[in-house]
C-alpha cells in the first residue's frame, strides 16, 4: 500500500506546485532550461552577447529601424528602411516631417510648405513672399540633394544603415545581463550597460543574435530595429514626382 502524504507534506507540494506556476508565467516550467529552443546566446556573458549582436547588425544586408531620437533637445520620430546601396523612409519633428530617399550617391527629399519655407519661426521672422514661393514650388515634390550643398552629408547620415548603427547603438558603461523578455513576439535577452543607465539592449534569442530593440542612455529614446535582411526596392521616383532644384538647396527649417 502507498502511504498517504501528511498534512504539512501536502500544503508543502501544492505549496510548490503554486509558485512553480506564477513564476514561471506560463514561459518555461520549473526544472526547464530557459534557453532551450534558443540560439544559445543567453549563456554567454553580457560582453559576449553585445560582441554577437554587433557582429550579427554588421554583416547584415538589410533593417527597419524606427523609433524616436532625442538630440540637442528636439525629439524626432524615425522610420527608416536601410540597406548598404541606400535607403528610404521618413523623419518627424516637432515642426515638420520630411522624406529621405537614397540610391547609391543619389540622394532625394521630400517635404511640405512649411519645411521650405522656414513656417517653424525659429528665426523670429515671417517668411517671405520669395520663401513662400519657392515652398509652393518644391513641396511635395522629391527634390534631389546636391552633394556639394551643406544639408547633403546630415541627410544622408539618416539612409546610411552602418553610419546610423553606429551612431545609435552605443552601450556606455560596464555591461551586465538582464531578463529575458519578448519584442514583437520574439524572444530576447537583455544586455545593461552602467545597469541601464548607460543604454539597454535586447538582443534575439532567435535564429542569429540581431539587435531588436535599444533604450538609448540618458533618455536619449527607443528604437526599434526589424526586418533584418529582408530586402526592398530603391527606385527613383517618376519625372513629374521629382524636380532637380539646382546646386544648391534653399536653407530649410530642417537646417
Amino acid at each position: 500500500m502507498t502511504p498517504l502524504l501528511s498534512a504539512g507534506r501536502a500544503r508543502r507540494a501544492l505549496l510548490a506546485v503554486v509558485l512553480c506556476a506564477g513564476l514561471t508565467t506560463g514561459v518555461t516550467a520549473c526544472g526547464e532550461d530557459p534557453d532551450a529552443g534558443t540560439n544559445g546566446i543567453g549563456k554567454l556573458t553580457a560582453q559576449e552577447i553585445e560582441n554577437k549582436a554587433r557582429v550579427a547588425a554588421d554583416g547584415a544586408t538589410a533593417v527597419r529601424l524606427s523609433g524616436t531620437l532625442v538630440s540637442k533637445g528636439g525629439t524626432y520620430k524615425l522610420n527608416m528602411r536601410l540597406k548598404q546601396d541606400g535607403g528610404t523612409g521618413s523623419v518627424t519633428s516637432k515642426e515638420n516631417t520630411f522624406e529621405l530617399l537614397r540610391i547609391g550617391d543619389t540622394l532625394f527629399l521630400k517635404a511640405d510648405a512649411g519645411f521650405w519655407s522656414h513656417a517653424d519661426g525659429e528665426d523670429g521672422e515671417e517668411p517671405s513672399g520669395s520663401d513662400e514661393e519657392v515652398a509652393d514650388k518644391l513641396e511635395d515634390k522629391y527634390v534631389k540633394v546636391p552633394q556639394g550643398d551643406p544639408s547633403y552629408k546630415q541627410f544622408r547620415g539618416f539612409t546610411d544603415m552602418d553610419v546610423l548603427l553606429d551612431g545609435l547603438l552605443g552601450m556606455q558603461g560596464e555591461l551586465s545581463k538582464g531578463d529575458r523578455t519578448q519584442v514583437g513576439g520574439i524572444r530576447a535577452i537583455k544586455v545593461l550597460a552602467a545597469k541601464g543607465e548607460g543604454g539597454v539592449l535586447a538582443v534575439s534569442l532567435t535564429g542569429k543574435p540581431y539587435p531588436l530593440q535599444f533604450t538609448r542612455a540618458g533618455g536619449a529614446g527607443v528604437l526599434t530595429l526589424g526586418d533584418w535582411d529582408k530586402d526592398f526596392e530603391l527606385a527613383e521616383p517618376s519625372e513629374d514626382e521629382m524636380l532637380d532644384y539646382g546646386g544648391q538647396l534653399p536653407k530649410t527649417s530642417g537646417d
